[in-house]
């Protein structure tokens, strides 16, 4: 059964607690998941329209990923 990207990337982010986008692709390549850029991209803006996370900008090439302090609730 293959786990569901989404599901592993917000585990990634549980586990880590906060860590920048770099730092999530290397952690998923070292689990052998390679993936590119723009799937990265847009499995993190799902998460965060779900809630789950929150993605803030720390240069211009760099993104910091956090767990949203509170889920939003539909």
């Amino acid at each position: 059964m293959k786990y569901p990207l989404r599901n592993l990337i917000y585990e990634k982010v549980k586990q880590a607690g906060n860590m920048t986008d770099a730092e999530l692709a290397s952690a998923l390549s070292k689990d052998g998941v390679s993936l590119p850029e723009a799937e990265l991209n847009k499995v993190l803006l799902d998460l965060e329209i779900y809630g789950l996370i929150r993605v803030t900008w720390v240069t211009k090439e760099k993104r910091r990923v956090e767990l949203a302090t509170e889920p939003a609730r539909t």
